[in-house]
């Protein structure tokens, strides 16, 4: 499925953000995110299709904005670990997960990373999207259309799948952020404390 207009993204956008702001914050602190939002109406109507871009961010930046500091950082990781999880679960066959998990990691990155680029419009939209092998393993979204500083959300979904398909111990880098001072998001995969290295 890709999607029909421009800047639409996957509903676990949203869905895994509520799911996240309930779970680690309490009903009253979603009402007041999706207020904060111009969303009060979006527990009642969630989403299972496709969902602009912009709606997705409001709901972020709205989490950021109405949240304490560290809160609104847990709860943008948890999200994107429940998103990573309900990829896990539903878009991901499972012949594919057992295969990648038998694979050496060196060759399980370069192909969860080529499978993710494939289907980055689910959190890219129509950005421009690139994989890189060489030297080391990275993703770059150009004009990210989900981009708050730091990218909290991202790392933690890219981390998940990593994490659960190639190595426990793989953790991102996010080098660049359109949000910050630039036109592209920049993530970096490394295995502990070593990059991944193209194969």
């Amino acid at each position: 499925m890709q999607p029909r207009a421009a800047h639409h993204v996957g509903p676990n956008a949203i869905l895994q953000t509520v799911e996240a702001v309930q779970a680690l914050a309490g009903q009253g602190a979603l009402t007041r995110v999706c207020r904060a939002a111009a969303m009060p109406g979006l527990v009642g109507n969630l989403p299972h299709a496709m969902v602009p871009a912009q709606d997705a961010l409001r709901l972020h930046q709205a989490v950021a904005r109405t949240l304490p500091g560290p809160l609104a950082g847990q709860v943008a990781r948890d999200a994107g670990r429940r998103t990573g999880d309900y990829i896990l679960a539903h878009r991901i066959p499972a012949p594919a997960r057992v295969l990648l998990r038998l694979m050496p990691g060196r060759l399980a990155g370069p192909v969860l990373l080529k499978a993710i680029g494939h289907h980055a419009w689910t959190f890219a939209g129509d950005a421009e999207v690139t994989c890189i092998r060489r030297p080391e393993l990275e993703l770059v979204v150009r004009d990210n259309p989900l981009a708050l500083p730091g990218c909290p959300w991202h790392r933690a979904v890219l981390e998940r799948l990593f994490q659960r398909l190639v190595d426990p111990c793989v953790r991102v880098e996010h080098t660049a952020c359109c949000a910050i001072d630039g036109s592209e998001c920049r993530f970096v995969f490394h295995a502990a404390s070593v990059p991944y290295r193209g194969g």
